[in-house]
C-alpha cells in the first residue's frame, strides 16, 4: 500500500511539474496596464509584436517583444524587469541616474542596450559588448568583458 501512494504521489508532482513554466503565448491588450503603459510612455514608435505569459509554480511574468526587435520582461504586476534593445540605447527614463552619469563619464560614446533588476541591484549591457553590474544606489560593484 505503501508503494501505490509513493508512485501515485510521484506521478501527481511530476505532472504539477510539467505544466509548470510553461509560455503560452497571449494577445499584447492580456499584458498587465503596468506594462502596456511602460511600453506606451518609453517606446512610442513602436508596437507590440506579440507577448508571452510564462505561468509558474505560484507566478506569473510576461514578456513583450516589440515591432525593432526589442524584448521586456515584466513581472506578475507589470513591472518592467529587463529590457534589452539589442543594438540600440535603452530608454534614458528607466536607467538610474547614478547608473546613467558612470557610465558616460567611464565609457564616452557607449550606451546602454539592455538593463537588467536583479537582487543586488542593475545588470547593464553596453554597446561594446562590456557588463557592469551596480548596486541598487547605481555604485559599481564589478565589470565583466
Amino acid at each position: 500500500m505503501k508503494k501505490v501512494f509513493l508512485a501515485l504521489a510521484a506521478i501527481l508532482l511530476s505532472s504539477v511539474l510539467c505544466l509548470a513554466g510553461h509560455d503560452r503565448i497571449i494577445s499584447p491588450d492580456k499584458l498587465p496596464a503596468a506594462a502596456k503603459t511602460f511600453v506606451q510612455q518609453n517606446f512610442p514608435a513602436n508596437t507590440i509584436s506579440y507577448a508571452k505569459a510564462d505561468k509558474e509554480f505560484m507566478k506569473t511574468t510576461y514578456e513583450a517583444r516589440l515591432d525593432d526587435g526589442t524584448e521586456i520582461d515584466f513581472t506578475g504586476s507589470g513591472e518592467w524587469d529587463k529590457v534589452d534593445c539589442k543594438f540600440k540605447a535603452v530608454p534614458a527614463a528607466i536607467v538610474p541616474a547614478a547608473i546613467a552619469q558612470y557610465v558616460a563619464s567611464s565609457f564616452p560614446g557607449a550606451v546602454i542596450v539592455k538593463i537588467d533588476k536583479e537582487r543586488y541591484g542593475y545588470e547593464v549591457e553596453l554597446n561594446n559588448d562590456l557588463e557592469l553590474k551596480f548596486n541598487k544606489e547605481g555604485a559599481l560593484l564589478y565589470v565583466d568583458d
